[in-house]
């Protein structure tokens, strides 16, 4: 075998690495901190959540194998509980064909509802789903507003015959059935562990907040977060999200670098929709909304 093959055959290390210690920090907030400092164990398990979900993102991009099997069985266990990883990937690469992004219909990750759908709503869920458009809403609402909208599509889908959710859905009751016992002889309460699984849901839901915005050319439509702080990491670069959508195969730890050498054409490429932190996202966004709930440019099409 060449040394080019066996290259591409070695697993990433600092990936796998990095699953290995979500697992253990996650097991420790769970068995070890809960018990010392409540409020801890919470938190750090929070994190770990948050961070799984990002883990699971890799793993559906290839990464740290090249084995789609043996990717899926390191992330096999749902810890935030909510959304099955073959439903995770299967929607999550369908929103990489980028000339759909933002659609309300084929973009299976966009916020934006269509006009005619917005102009029926009930005021009372018009004023949910603006309070949700602000990133306070987002993270406070939105974990409960995306898992209600994303249960009731698989409900329709599931009873017109599409066999694969079924099947994502029985695969996702077998990782729960290894999972609960873990949960119930934690020192953790369950319902302290469905909080943490929410807290960890919302962050996510600051990464996806501004992830894709309503634009003429599907090239101006991906955000850049250029900061490198505590959410850049947690959300493992996802941030330079015009930089993941350009290059899907690469992995996260090589994104910075990507975004260093080529930070011209990608701020071109994507029109200038760049963020200096997630600090100025929150300045900007945690009381106001930054776009209207039906999509502006919907009707133009």
């Amino acid at each position: 075998m060449s040394e080019a093959r066996r290259s591409r055959n070695r697993p990433e290390w600092i990936t796998l690495g990095l699953i290995a210690a979500c697992y253990a920090l996650w097991a420790a907030a769970l068995f070890w901190l809960w018990p010392l400092f409540a409020p801890a164990g919470f938190v750090l398990a929070g994190l770990c959540i948050a961070l799984h979900s990002s883990l699971t993102h890799e793993a559906l991009h290839g990464h740290p194998f090249r084995s789609r099997a043996l990717n899926e069985a390191l992330m096999f266990l749902p810890l935030s509980l909510a959304i099955p990883y073959g439903r995770f990937r299967d929607l999550h690469l369908a929103h990489h064909r980028d000339s759909n992004l933002t659609d309300p219909y084929d973009d299976p990750e966009s916020n934006y509802l269509d006009p005619a759908v917005w102009d029926v709503l009930p005021q009372w869920k018009r004023r949910l789903f603006r309070i949700n458009n602000t990133l306070l809403g987002r993270i406070l609402l939105g974990p409960g507003i995306g898992q209600a909208r994303f249960m009731a599509g698989e409900w329709r889908r599931a009873r017109a015959g599409q066999r694969d959710i079924v099947r994502a859905w029985l695969l996702h009751g077998a990782g729960l059935a290894l999972l609960v016992p873990v949960l119930l002889a934690a020192p953790m309460p369950l319902w302290a562990y469905l909080a943490a699984a929410y807290l960890g849901l919302g962050l996510i839901k600051i990464r996806t907040f501004l992830e894709h915005r309503a634009h003429d050319r599907a090239r101006g439509r991906t955000v850049i977060v250029e900061g490198r702080g505590p959410l850049a990491w947690l959300f493992l670069f996802n941030s330079l999200h015009v930089v993941h959508h350009m290059n899907p195969g690469a992995p996260w730890y090589a994104l910075p670098r990507l975004y260093r050498d080529g930070r011209a054409r990608y701020l071109a490429s994507n029109d200038g929709y760049v963020y200096r932190s997630y600090g100025e996202v929150f300045r900007r966004y945690f009381w106001r909304a930054k776009d209207p709930v039906a999509h502006p440019l919907w009707q133009r099409r």
